[in-house]
């Protein structure tokens, strides 16, 4: 056990996360979506599955450690309702939160199914937690932490 980490943090998932660079996308999803298909098309290939918890619990563990990009304008895109591009359903409402309590203020943008799904492709690696809701679905653009001159 490590000190000031939340629990959900496991070491896979800390591994994958140590593993990402910036400009790196993360796919967090829900339980309905195609998560092992989209996973074997990812860089890493990695899928790390959380059973039983909440999307909005992970994007809130994932974000207490992954600096979100500043240098895009669209760091944090959620899949769209299909047939209702505005609406924002009770999963979607909630990671919204856990987004917004970080404290992140930027752009968050919407993506149609499908070009969801292509972006999550594309993505480092892709966490599925147990959350049956639909439009449970974000990816998460890693930033960069500045820092000083190693000794």
């Amino acid at each position: 056990m490590l000190k000031g980490l939340d629990p959900l943090l496991s070491p896979e998932l800390l591994y994958l996360l140590a593993r990402m660079g910036h400009g790196d996308d993360l796919a967090i999803v829900d339980l309905n979506h195609p998560a092992e298909t989209v996973a074997r098309a990812t860089t890493s290939g990695v899928l790390i599955r959380l059973p039983g918890v909440a999307v909005e619990r992970v994007v809130q563990a994932v974000l207490s450690l992954l600096p979100l990009d500043d240098f895009t304008d669209d760091p944090v895109r959620l899949m769209q309702v299909v047939g209702e591009a505005d609406a924002t359903p009770e999963a979607m409402a909630d990671i919204l939160h856990s987004v917004h309590a970080s404290g992140f203020t930027g752009k968050i943008a919407r993506l149609e199914r499908f070009e969801f799904y292509e972006a999550a492709k594309a993505s480092f690696g892709v966490i599925q937690c147990g959350d049956p809701r639909f439009y449970g679905n974000v990816l998460l653009r890693m930033g960069a932490i500045a820092g000083k001159r190693p000794v």
